[in-house]
């Protein structure tokens, strides 16, 4: 049977932003409103989103070459676009296949409830704080906004075009929290109670990994195989370049 998925694939939630910086303040200090100018699509990477970035960069960089992803896809909200440039710059990007920028791979939209802590929402909003409560996050549509369903439809299209146009490729997705665990779900196959309960372990860390290789051996077509869950590569020195080496250690299993 022939393959049609990549053969390798990592998932990659964006440097730190600004926006997770100012989300953590507002929710520290128990604020309605997070404290952000711009659009969400135009939040950048703080500084330490640009360190982290430069570390994963790295870290893929010294993967032997044949093991390095040569195509990317990448979200086109600025924190994610420029974590993916950072990573490509690495890489080289003339040993790429392909880079593609795709509004697929965007955050989940918040709709009215866009800037609002929770204790926002429960305040301006209180009954859609009820009912958010009541139905989960899985399936909660705030006004405007998306559900989780509604993420994984739009990622199941592009699960369509990975298929078809980067079977037996090395691909690299840059994008964010919920785009990553919405992608855990249709790669592991997984039901609601299960992804939530991974959500509801932690984060997924800023600039971290999520790694799955094809195992042409396991059932009739084949499938892919988690290989590394939420890997986040040690920050560099101030100054240290990035360099490319011959071997690295593994990183470890899920």
């Amino acid at each position: 049977m022939e393959q049609k998925w990549p053969q390798d694939i990592w998932l990659v939630r964006h440097g730190q932003s600004s926006g997770n910086v100012a989300r953590d303040a507002a929710e520290a200090a128990a604020g309605h409103l997070i404290d952000i100018a711009e659009r969400d699509v135009d939040v950048p990477l703080s500084e330490l989103g640009v360190q982290q970035s430069q570390a994963l960069a790295g870290w893929f960089a010294s993967l032997p070459e044949n093991k390095r992803p040569n195509v990317v896809l990448h979200s086109p909200y600025i924190r994610a676009a420029e974590t993916a440039r950072i990573i490509i710059k690495a890489l080289g990007p003339d040993t790429l296949l392909a880079v593609q920028v795709d509004e697929r791979l965007r955050e989940k939209e918040f709709g009215i409830l866009d800037r609002l802590t929770t204790h926002g929402i429960s305040h301006k909003y209180p009954e859609l704080y009820e009912q958010r409560h009541h139905v989960g996050k899985f399936y909660f549509r705030p006004p405007g906004g998306e559900s989780w369903c509604d993420v994984i439809l739009r990622l199941r299209s592009v699960l369509d075009t990975i298929t078809r146009e980067y079977c037996k490729e090395r691909l690299l997705i840059v994008g964010h929290q919920v785009t990553v665990n919405c992608f855990r779900y249709l790669f592991e196959r997984m039901d609601e109670g299960t992804i939530l309960d991974i959500d509801r372990a932690g984060d997924v860390p800023n600039c971290s990994a999520t790694s799955y290789t094809f195992d042409r051996s396991i059932g009739k077509r084949g499938k892919l195989v988690l290989q590394t869950a939420n890997f986040v590569a040690p920050l560099l020195e101030t100054g240290t370049p990035i360099t490319v080496q011959k071997d690295i250690p593994a990183a470890p299993k899920a």
